[in-house]
């Protein structure tokens, strides 16, 4: 391993610095998180679909995750936990960067919900014994160290027939043309260097980790930018954005 890129375990210490080093920047939509603040309706409203669906709630009610646990792995500013925390969840949001967690108090609080943030990794979770109805790696896969044992590791924190959703990049030329390319040196909505083309997964090398790590692929989605309404949607293509949900055995 190259001396200057340090891990442990799942976390890679370079990635955990340079969104350290944008966390006063989470919740500025027009900042570095701006195509993530575009992409969050989307993941938000699949999350709440495909978990309603799976523990029978209604998804056009207000509190449609409300008695759920949900751990929200890599959290950063809370961008996807509070909305979930809207819809009812009790949300556990986790991110091993400290700056990252105090943006996210603070701007929790800022709102007046109540959210358990905590300066933590996924393998400190899982050694405490914890455990939630569903458990979200979105946009984390290709930022760890350790893919396989990342995926491990969360899936160990799903309770019996709870679910997991994964939301990350193919490793396609397309991805490296619309995801580095595009949204890093052209369009700018990423800090470059935000993403390595290799440390994409593939949606087969997704579904065999986790499979492998006791879960099992329930639905899969692909996500396109509609360049037209200036919004993510859901698609078939699954060349660039994608995402995952997978359910563990009553």
């Amino acid at each position: 391993m190259d001396p200057k890129h340090k891990s442990a375990g799942t976390i890679d210490e370079d990635e955990v610095a340079r969104f350290s080093h944008i966390a006063g920047q989470w919740w500025d939509v027009r900042g570095p998180m701006a195509a993530l603040h575009k992409l969050n309706p989307v993941r938000l409203g699949y999350i709440r679909d495909r978990a309603a669906a799976h523990f029978k709630r209604d998804p056009a009610r207000l509190d449609s995750l409300a008695g759920l646990r949900i751990l929200d792995i890599g959290c950063g500013g809370g961008v996807l936990s509070e909305p979930l925390a809207r819809l009812g969840a009790s949300v556990t949001g986790a991110d091993p960067a400290e700056t990252n967690i105090a943006a996210a108090v603070h701007h929790a609080a800022q709102a007046g919900l109540t959210i358990d943030y905590r300066a933590t990794t996924a393998e400190a979770l899982a050694e405490a014994g914890e455990a939630f109805d569903v458990v979200l790696a979105m946009e984390v896969v290709e930022h760890v160290a350790d893919f396989n044992l990342f995926i491990e590791t969360a899936a160990a924190l799903v309770k019996p027939a709870g679910l997991m959703f994964v939301a990350t990049l193919n490793r396609t030329i397309k991805s490296f043309a619309l995801a580095i390319v595009g949204a890093e040196y052209i369009l700018r909505w990423l800090p470059r260097g935000t993403h390595q083309w290799d440390k994409f997964i593939t949606p087969d090398e997704l579904e065999i980790a986790l499979e492998q790590s006791g879960l099992r692929v329930t639905d899969e989605t692909g996500v396109i930018y509609n360049l037209f309404a200036d919004r993510f949607q859901l698609s078939t293509d699954m060349d660039a954005n994608y995402m995952v949900v997978a359910e563990k055995a009553a």
